[in-house]
Order: C-alpha cells, then structure tokens, then sequence
C-alpha cells in the first residue's frame, strides 16, 4: 500500500503548488471560512515583524497566536509554502499509520471475542472483515490529502494545518501504546489551541485497555498508568507554558491566546456559533452566555467518555468532531481532519440512513 500513499501524496503536492503560484492563493488567504484570527499567516508575519523590532508580539491586540509558532517561522518564514505542504503530507501518513495499526488491534480483538463466543448473534454483521479494512488507511489518507477544505487550509497557510498534524501524531503515538509520545503531542496540541485536552480521556482510556486487556486489569496497575499519562500530560504542557515565558521573558501570551480563545472578543464572521450570536446579544448578557458556550466543548466529554469507554478512538473521533463544531474560531481546516476519519466507520453508515 505504499505505492498508491505516495502517488496521494504526490498528487496532492502538486495541486497545492499550482494553488500557491495562482491569483487565487490571495483570495483565499482573505476568506472568513478558511482563517481566523487564531490562525491567519497575516497575522503570524505581523507577529514576526514586531519580534523583529524588539517588540512583544502581543503588545497590541493583532497576533493571537502561541510563541512557539511565532518563533518556528521566524527561521522557516523564506520556505513557509513548503512548510505548509510537507505538514498536510505528515499528517496523512501519520493518521495513515495510525488507522494501519489501529485495524490490527480491532482485528485481534474481533478474532479473540468470537472466540470466547462474546459477541450477540445481531452484532456478527458488523464485524470487520481483512479485506474491507485494507483499503481503510488510503481512504483516510485520500480523504485528508485531497479535501477541499485541506487543500484551502494549506494555500491559505492557517496555522490550523500545524494543529492537525500535532493531533494526527497524537492519535498516531496513541494507538501505538506510548504514553509519553501520546502525552506530548496531547501538550503540544493543547498548548496549541486549548480544547484538544477534551481528548485527553479517551486516549487514557484506549492506552488502559491497549495495556490490560484481555489481561484483567488490576486496581493498581490501572492507577498507576492513570497517573503516569496525567503526570506526563501536565508536565510536558507545564514546560511548554514555562518555555513560552522564558522566550518572551513575558506572560502576556496567557491573556492574548487562551483568553481571546475564552473570551471570543473579535466577532469576524465565521462558520462557528459564537459570532453571529454575540454580535445580536446586549453585553450585559455576553459573559454568561459565553461561559455557556464554552462550557459546551467541555460538557459532553464525561458522558461520551461513559458511554463510549469501550470504544475509545471513536470517542476520540467524536471528540475532534465536537470540537470543530463548538470551539470560538473555527475554521474548514477544523472540519477535514474529523472528515478524514469518518472511513473508519463506513460499517455503520447503513444505520445512518433514516437520519
């Protein structure tokens, strides 16, 4: 399967550099659905400029993004293009390796449940079959690589492309079974962009049972792996947080990304919730109703993380799905990564049919 990955890969390199040699590449660089004002690249080279004149970055209230991109392409900013092309082809092989490795394990789990006979007699219909998950991990890799979103996302240059691919190699460093790996890019992903720590349950959850099952767990073992994951998660998103400071010698950043992610102060229209309702919206009304709609990110990740505690990469894939959907700023780029995965579900697809 190889092959056919490069050949994607190939293909959707080209497209994007056609794109980016085009008149439409500043068009779409302007559109409200594909950049915001987290992840506009106007607003990264404006972040650039003032750190190159010795002045903080977040002085004014124009650059909203974390200083470890604004740093990043400071030394990349001459071959950005390439940065942003080289990012989408990582993050389809890294969600490629993922879904590869993630078929395997559901494989064995399928083979040993049948038989310990585990399965009702209903549910043998939507067991996973050797040749339809073969072709599972190129469809999500084509469904990445040639979205339109992705594609538009990428031309644009939204940083948005950068917070996929940190993702992808969580999802990747999960699946695998390495608590450390899936610890840090979780941090990074979080320091990113605030809300991807809703993912944080269901990739404990699916490292627990990657770790235990179908070895009973033991109430220590389950503890101490428990702990270990959240120690590594907080520290690493700790020394991520110290080292912005040291690098800005300032703690502005806190205010400028996660409160501006918080507080939703710029109401540019997007394809989000939050704009069009607060621009209607007396402000004395605006911070509770913000609260709410903050809150509904967060609130759904304890109920799913109980009913989907068996399941959790699709956990995971709802997650990623309500967070583009709920989150201050969203943009296309947001939606293509959860649309990339939807091919791992195309069995149930037939019980979607009356919705």
């Amino acid at each position: 399967m190889a092959a056919p990955l490069v050949l994607v890969v190939l293909v959707a390199v080209t497209i994007r550099a056609i794109l980016f040699r085009s008149s439409l590449a500043a068009f779409i660089s302007e559109r409200v659905e594909v950049v915001s004002p987290l992840n506009s690249w106007k607003r990264v080279v404006e972040g650039m400029s003032l750190l190159d004149l010795d002045v903080s970055p977040y002085s004014g209230d124009l650059f909203h993004e974390t200083p470890l991109i604004v740093y990043l392409f400071h030394f990349l900013v001459d071959y950005s293009e390439i940065v942003f092309m080289i990012t989408d082809a990582l993050t389809a092989v890294a969600l490629y390796l993922a879904v590869q490795d993630y078929n395997k394990v559901l494989f064995k789990q399928q083979k040993l449940y049948l038989e310990l006979n585990k399965y009702a007699a209903r549910a043998h219909e939507l067991l996973r079959v050797p040749t339809e998950m073969y072709y599972i991990p190129l469809k999500v890799a084509l469904f990445y690589l040639l979205n339109p979103y992705t594609v538009l996302s990428c031309v644009a240059k939204s940083t948005c492309a950068i917070n996929n691919a940190i993702i992808a190699f969580f999802i990747l460093a999960t699946v695998k079974g390495s608590p450390l790996l899936s610890a840090v890019f979780l941090s990074l992903a979080t320091y990113q962009s605030l809300y991807p720590v809703t993912l944080f349950p269901a990739a404990l959850l699916y490292l627990l049972q990657r770790e235990f099952i179908p070895v009973k767990m033991s109430s220590s073992g389950f503890w101490i792996l428990t702990f270990q994951y959240t120690s590594l998660y907080l520290g690493c998103l700790t020394i991520l947080i110290c080292h912005s400071f040291f690098l800005l010698n300032s703690w502005d950043f806190i205010h400028s990304v996660y409160g501006f992610i918080l507080s939703v102060p710029d109401l540019t229209p997007n394809i989000g919730l939050f704009w069009y309702f607060f621009a209607e919206m007396f402000a004395h009304f605006s911070l509770f109703f913000v609260c709410v709609f903050q809150i509904n990110v967060f609130f759904y990740t304890v109920p799913l993380s109980i009913k989907l505690k068996e399941h959790p990469v699709f956990l995971m894939f709802i997650q990623i799905a309500i967070i583009s959907i709920f989150k201050s700023y969203p943009t296309v780029g947001d939606v293509a990564l959860y649309m990339a995965l939807l091919p791992m579900w195309s069995h149930l697809s037939r019980y979607s049919a009356g919705v």
